[in-house]
């Protein structure tokens, strides 16, 4: 069984059951509609094979899909169910994809390609004419689709689990583990009332300008420019400083959040820093929680306290792993997207207070 789920308006469709991201029943409860028939599974050849088993002709159809480990087939399964649906005249097919897949490829790196590009293309290529993600990598991957992108926010939910679930949290101090999330820190910290702290100087990971197009191809002294009498200037290379901590955590509680965490070096590195500058607790707080390999058993090992993350991507046994991950249910903002959706609502109201820098 896959993870792609279907809820058609008006005609009730049954999907085959499987370990979802968040709650699917219960959203469904949400929307006082069923989940939709259909038929998606892998031939011996490992092609995927979908069978929409009801008429979905003139019917808004969403598409729920969650990513699993296997990225590939998840996509595949996706792409093939948009064009069954839109070879089956289907009037408008919405996916809701709370973690859109390889959003970290979106920039040019040396002699690589802008993935997430060519999967918004193969995406509007299939048919889908509407697109609902949660928490975009960079919000610029919007303009890779011709079509609507919904892009919502998961920071009211971890805001509102910081404000119940942290005793004491007027202690605390918003901590961006690198300069580059430093504005989504800022947007929680202004939003608590709370201070910010900023840790500079940890290894440059693959978001740094060092790998990207502008290195490449690289300075040679011998190559000779287009006149003889010019001389291109070549740029300083950057030279990493020593791990400071830009703020004060001493005696205080440090909660680092962040749009992803998947390889969990970084976090533990950054703990580690704040446990030597005097934070006596820290959390993570980060909207998908992909987990990849051993994220479990390194947290479980680490000076954090505790990691939340939402539900838009299965992590039940990394959960069983690591008693240290809790969840946060996101089901509500993405049930109020549907119906809103459907019924041709405005979806100003999900997005309420969040400025152009948030």
């Amino acid at each position: 069984f896959g993870t792609t789920d279907i809820y058609v308006s008006l005609v009730y469709l049954t999907c085959y059951i499987a370990s979802y991201c968040f709650e699917l029943m219960f959203l469904c409860r949400r929307l006082g509609v069923e989940l939709g028939k259909v038929q998606v599974y892998q031939e011996a050849n490992r092609e995927t094979r979908v069978q929409i088993e009801e008429s979905v002709r003139s019917e808004d159809v969403f598409i729920i899909q969650t990513v699993s480990k296997d990225v590939n087939t998840t996509i595949m399964e996706l792409l093939i169910m948009v064009y069954a649906c839109r070879t089956s005249c289907a009037r408008n097919i919405i996916g809701v994809i709370p973690y859109f897949p390889y959003s970290k490829q979106c920039k040019m790196r040396k002699r690589g390609s802008i993935v997430s590009k060519l999967l918004a293309s193969m995406m509007c290529k299939a048919g889908l004419t509407h697109l609902i993600t949660m928490d975009l990598h960079q919000k610029e991957i919007q303009g890779f689709f011709n079509i609507p992108v919904d892009n919502l926010r998961a920071s009211p939910f971890l805001l509102q689990y910081i404000q119940e679930e942290i005793p004491d949290y007027r202690n605390a101090v918003i901590v961006a583990k690198s300069p580059a999330s430093a504005k989504r820190a800022q947007s929680f910290a202004e939003r608590l009332r709370l201070g910010i702290a900023v840790i500079h100087g940890e290894a440059q990971d693959a978001e740094s300008d060092l790998v990207d197009g502008r290195h490449s191809p690289p300075a040679v002294k011998n190559i000779g420019a287009i006149h003889p009498s010019l001389e291109i200037p070549l740029l300083i290379p950057k030279e990493k400083p020593p791990i400071t901590v830009v703020g004060d955590v001493g005696g205080r509680i440090a909660i680092i959040v962040d749009d992803i965490i998947d390889d969990v070096d970084s976090f533990l590195a950054a703990a580690e820093t704040l446990k030597e500058r005097g934070a006596y607790k820290i959390f993570v707080m980060a909207t998908h929680g992909i987990l990849s390999s051993d994220a479990p058993r390194l947290i479980e090992e680490s000076a954090i306290d505790e990691v939340v993350v939402t539900n838009t991507i299965p992590h039940e046994i990394q959960k069983l792993q690591c008693p240290k991950i809790k969840t946060v249910d996101i089901s509500m903002i993405l049930s109020e997207a549907i119906h809103r959706i459907h019924n041709g609502e405005s979806m100003s109201y999900l997005f309420r207070n969040i400025g152009m820098d948030d």
